[in-house]
């Protein structure tokens, strides 16, 4: 069970008494401790060493097949051959690792930008402080308009009401109250005494005390970052290159054989296959495998969508089916008249802001014959 949910069943005194906090909130002291304690309160996203990023470049099983016969190309003799294949190979890793660093960057830049402060009280006083230094104990106040900055239990209320469609996808406001949770509420999941990070306050203020920071969107984020899903782009690749692979080491072995019976030399045989093996290789194929996803991200980017890893476009394109939640999603999370019902007739909203705006014009445009009159 996630942290907030034990404290949503414990009436105030006990919720205060178990975080070791007071209304008066945390002294700077426990401040810090717990700071070294739970860590800073944001979502971070690994950021890779660049060497590490520039030889994941390298994970895949056709640059595998390209790397070993670069080696046979050398040991032939084929110095041309083996400078395109390990140039095609470079090229292709390096075009990947420049794409990533500048997705990194722009999303570090993103973060930065959405630094937001959260009122709290600690040593009896009401300070204004980043959200990423609150801990669990302290005592946050909040107002309409604010954006819940952690797991935060309610103690005090006032027409306090938020909204957890970034959530739940409801759009219609939660009330929150300053309540022990019983049984029902439980079972229902209506848990009216929390409020949950990423969350908005629509109305009201009150104020709560902090019970676990990181929350649920931090878990969710985390998830994601630990996935390392194949695209299915990266899959067929790794199929082709796999057959394509065993097909080449048949055809190369079956060569060599038939040349020993032809009475060739052992070294000759060698080298004929390893040159058959060398030519049937698409060196050309990483280097377009790479170079299509980056005009892909390239074409995003100028539509303001930052893409992390290139074959992700890719996966972006083959999708047929969107399963989405609609509110706050594909819709804006806001509710609009469309009809009106007065006099005892039915009036289209669309059609009425029409001949608003004819009459407007029509009445701008005898402003202006009026005035060259």
């Amino acid at each position: 069970m996630p942290t907030w949910f034990k404290f949503s069943k414990m009436e105030i005194e006990e919720v205060l008494k178990a975080l070791k906090t007071s209304e008066n909130g945390l002294t700077g002291a426990g401040v810090k401790a717990r700071l070294e304690r739970y860590g800073y309160n944001e979502v971070r996203f690994k950021r890779e060493n660049p060497v590490f990023r520039f030889f994941k470049q390298f994970k895949s099983l056709l640059i595998y097949i390209l790397l070993v016969v670069s080696v046979f190309t050398i040991l032939i003799g084929e110095w041309v051959d083996a400078v395109v294949i390990i140039g095609v190979v470079f090229i292709n890793s390096l075009i990947g690792f420049i794409q990533e660093g500048k997705a990194t960057k722009a999303m570090e830049s993103l973060q930065k930008l959405v630094k937001t402060e959260t009122k709290v009280i600690r040593d009896d006083k009401s300070l204004s402080i980043p959200s990423s230094l609150l801990v669990p104990g302290d005592i946050v106040k909040l107002e309409m308009g604010d954006k819940v900055p952690a797991d935060i239990r309610v103690i005090r209320a006032k027409n306090f009401f938020v909204d957890e469609s970034a959530l739940t996808g409801e759009s219609v406001p939660v009330e929150k109250v300053p309540v022990k949770l019983s049984e029902s509420d439980i079972n229902k999941g209506e848990f009216k005494n929390t409020l949950f990070s990423g969350t908005l306050l629509t109305e009201g203020a009150g104020t709560g005390v902090v019970v676990s920071t990181g929350s649920e969107i931090g878990k969710i984020s985390r998830v994601v970052q630990r996935e390392g899903v194949k695209t299915p782009l990266i899959k067929k690749i790794d199929d082709f290159s796999r057959s394509i692979a065993l097909a080449i080491i048949a055809v190369a072995a079956f060569n060599f054989i038939i040349a020993l019976l032809f009475g060739y030399e052992i070294i000759f045989s060698f080298l004929a296959s390893t040159s058959l093996a060398v030519a049937a290789i698409p060196e050309g194929l990483p280097a377009i495998i790479t170079i299509t996803p980056a005009l892909g991200v390239a074409d995003m980017a100028r539509r303001n969508a930052i893409v992390r890893n290139l074959p992700s476009v890719e996966t972006l394109g083959s999708v047929t089916v969107i399963c989405s939640d609609k509110t706050g999603t594909l819709t804006k999370n806001e509710m609009t008249v469309k009809c009106i019902c007065a006099g005892g007739g039915f009036y289209e909203v669309a059609a009425m802001k029409q001949m608003v705006k004819s009459d407007t014009m029509d009445q701008n445009l005898r402003t202006s014959q009026n005035h060259s009159d």
